[in-house]
């Protein structure tokens, strides 16, 4: 037993020391500036909005949603490794204090999403409740209670491998929470909260029983668990090599007309490999659309002309800096070396590719504005923009990229 219990220490230390490694990459000094930017503009304009609400707005059901998004996404860490299922799984009756501490750890981890969220949206429920904070701490108490329900569940449910039995059990959770927490934040009978409350229980209890008398399903949560550590090499990549990073491609057959866009020559022999490799490889194209995606909104709901241009170039800064790890991708590929192509002509087809999709980024940005009818500042932030991505991908990336070891 003392055996298992310091499995689960050194797993623990090991992955605190792990993540530490690369947060300290992630959050440096750019980021930081940008986020403490960003959170303070968001935060201005959010009080400016919440000024504007009349007691009818439908702070309820928005609350409810989120939060509820939030309660029923309850990933459990168990730290479990590849080796484990050949090492641990005599000791599978053993380990039940082991699980224990896991699920414990995740709704403590969880429970910061919880506080953060709600910490965010109590102005918006107080300013249509006449400036009433002092529900907060209730509201806190039962969204944890409710989480917690919500992570037993989950985890009787990973006895499963269905995976459609999971995405049901995903989707009757979140109907349940978003139903209580609306009960709860539109004061509505308790006879109705308690009632969903029994609801919750009661497929707690089905699921256990359905379950009880299994055996773990080893190999679905070593998967899981690397799947989650692979999304974060993902995310900490963009800031540092992360040698032991798996690529994932992805087919993506719908945007292969971009790819024949290159005509066949010599000196586009790394306008293809880095286009293709944007296009397909790791999540390189998700960050464009989502961060393209995160600033167009807050340019398209700020009416400020300067906090829009800013807002702009920061996000085009912030895109060309978290692709900047797709210039390493093919770096221990051999074969790329035996191409008879000058490696000028490599750092020219990356500058190429980086300062297209910014630019693209750039005009999506300017479109947006110019949609609301202010042409004059779209303009600004068309030139603007289009300058800072020109000039980082052409002046700034690749001096950045040999100053670094």
């Amino acid at each position: 037993m003392n055996d298992i219990q310091s499995i689960w220490k050194n797993r623990l230390a090991n992955r605190t020391k792990e993540l530490s490694r690369y947060l300290k990459y992630i959050f440096n000094g750019h980021i930081v500036i940008v986020m403490v930017f960003l959170i303070g503009t968001v935060a201005y304009y959010y009080q400016e909005w919440l000024k504007t609400l009349t007691s009818d707005f439908p702070v309820a059901e928005i609350m409810a949603i989120l939060l509820g998004l939030i309660v029923t996404y309850s990933p459990i860490y168990t730290f479990l490794e590849e080796a484990d299922r050949v090492f641990l799984l005599p000791l599978e009756n053993k380990l039940g204090r082991y699980f224990k501490k896991a699920i414990l750890t995740s709704f403590l981890l969880s429970s910061y999403l919880i506080l953060i969220g709600l910490a965010v949206l109590m102005p918006l429920y107080a300013s249509v409740n006449q400036g009433d904070f002092s529900s907060f701490f209730p509201f806190l108490i039962i969204l944890l209670l409710v989480k917690g329900v919500n992570m037993l569940i989950r985890w009787r449910v990973q006895y499963e491998m269905d995976y459609t039995t999971h995405l049901i059990d995903s989707f009757v959770r979140f109907v349940i929470n978003v139903a209580l927490l609306f009960f709860i934040f539109s004061s509505a009978h308790i006879g109705f909260t308690i009632a969903t409350i029994g609801i919750l229980l009661l497929l707690y209890l089905y699921f256990y029983q359905k379950t009880k008398g299994k055996g773990l399903k080893w190999e679905f949560l070593i998967q899981s668990e690397e799947r989650k550590m692979a999304k974060f090499y993902r995310v900490a990549n963009m800031f540092t090599d992360v040698p032991h990073l798996r690529d994932q491609i992805k087919r993506r057959k719908w945007l292969d007309w971009l790819l024949q866009s290159v005509s066949y020559q010599q000196e586009n022999t790394f306008h293809y490999l880095y286009l293709r490799t944007f296009l397909r490889t790791g999540d390189y194209l998700g960050i464009f659309f989502r961060l393209t995606a995160i600033g167009g909104v807050l340019i398209y709901f700020i009416n400020n002309g300067i906090a829009q241009i800013v807002i702009a170039m920061l996000f085009i800064y912030l895109t060309g800096f978290q692709l900047v790890p797709l210039w390493r991708q093919h770096q221990n590929k051999l074969w790329i070396d035996l191409y008879p192509v000058d490696v000028k002509i490599r750092e020219n087809s990356f500058k190429w590719l980086i300062a297209r999709v910014l630019i693209i980024q750039a005009i999506i940005y300017a479109l947006l504005i110019m949609i609301k009818g202010n042409f004059f500042v779209g303009f600004g932030v068309l030139v603007l923009s289009g300058s800072v991505a020109v000039g980082y991908a052409y002046l700034y990336m690749m001096k950045s990229l040999r100053s670094q070891p």
